[in-house]
């Protein structure tokens, strides 16, 4: 399988270097996110699942976009084979559906402390529709300390 091509993603207008590759392994209910980094180093990432299944969601905080302060969700699986590409200035965030997932990603900007940034998983402003019941759902103290979308400064 190839999975990164810069030729073929540049003819999808994805032509950003990739700086930093990261590798993440959760059991089921485990949700990480939704995180991202502020300017001047935010992250465009390429996501794909190598073992077992998720719901990956990114949120658009790009105040000039058409999609602004909206949500996209998908089911990425080591079946079904399926990439996602999540362009700087959107938070990102997954839920394990499976035993265990391994999930890749391959970042344009490599992570920067200082500049990482989130908001929490079950804003209600957003309204995510996270595919498992919430008595499932574990989330880190950190993420569950996230602010929320209307507290947080805009890109």
């Amino acid at each position: 399988m190839e999975t990164f091509k810069a030729s073929d993603f540049a003819v999808q207008g994805i032509d950003s270097p990739f700086v930093q590759d990261n590798h993440s392994k959760s059991i089921y209910g485990v949700l990480r996110g939704l995180h991202y980094q502020d300017l001047p180093y935010s992250q465009g990432k390429l996501v794909r699942v190598i073992q077992g299944s998720v719901w990956d969601v990114s949120v658009d905080l790009r105040k000039d976009s058409s999609t602004y302060k909206q949500w996209f969700g998908i089911e990425l699986t080591e079946d079904n084979f399926l990439m996602l590409y999540i362009p700087p200035g959107l938070a990102h965030g997954f839920v394990v559906l499976s035993s265990v997932a391994q999930f890749l990603y391959k970042c344009t900007a490599e992570y920067n402390r200082e500049s990482e940034r989130g908001i929490r998983w079950n804003d209600p402003d957003l309204n995510i529709r996270w595919p498992l019941p919430e008595s499932d759902i574990i989330v880190s103290e950190k993420d569950a300390k996230l602010p929320f979308l209307r507290n947080i400064k805009e890109f």
